[in-house]
């Protein structure tokens, strides 16, 4: 039991490693290790001796550090852009749809259920929407398992909030890594490590 792991939802778990020895044969430039484990649906693992599952996968993929920290400070960028964008909407305070107000209003809900700012979908400028593109375009390229057959993207593929890109940032954060759940971005993610 003390082994034990659980996943009440869909989630991906983030590391990064730096190995003193081990590194990828014929490579000049540093590279790290990005560590995975997803499941796509819950799980509970009680006993990881006999413990076997068609929902739980795991890998790895050596990626470059230099390209790692130049993405981490454009999405450093983004974030704030985001940030700025949500601060200077005049309709962000009240872009929760009414029949939500409405049934909250009914309900009597609780605070913990009611939407918070940084779920909200943030409506992106061009400059934004373009500065998001080439970010993503990035992630894409680096997580892809093919990196040189990956596209730049035309449309953002997740829902823009300010969470969904704190959340981006905080994969590529080489000392801490992250948990990711289930939403938009997690799907997206999947997807390139599929």
């Amino acid at each position: 039991e003390s082994r034990a792991a659980s996943a009440s939802d869909k989630e991906i778990n983030i590391q990064w490693y730096t190995p003193s020895v081990a590194k990828p044969s014929n490579d000049t430039e540093t590279k790290v290790l990005l560590l995975y484990a997803y499941n796509t649906n819950p799980v509970k693992i009680s006993n990881i001796k006999i413990f076997s599952s068609t929902s739980v996968f795991s890998g790895h993929l050596w990626i470059p550090l230099a390209r790692i920290i130049s993405l981490r400070e454009k999405l450093s960028d983004l974030k704030e852009q985001v940030e700025i964008l949500m601060q200077g909407s005049k309709n962000f305070s009240t872009s929760v749809p009414t029949s939500f107000l409405e049934q909250s209003e009914t309900l009597k809900m609780s605070p913990s259920n009611k939407p918070k700012m940084s779920d909200v979908k943030v409506p992106l400028d061009e400059k934004t929407e373009e500065i998001a593109k080439r970010c993503l375009s990035e992630v894409k390229a680096l997580l892809s398992v093919v990196p040189a057959l990956s596209s730049p993207l035309t449309e953002i593929p997740f829902d823009v909030t300010l969470q969904s890109i704190t959340n981006l940032e905080d994969m590529f954060d080489l000392a801490n890594g992250c948990i990711i759940t289930e939403g938009s971005l997690f799907d997206w993610i999947i997807s390139l490590l599929h």
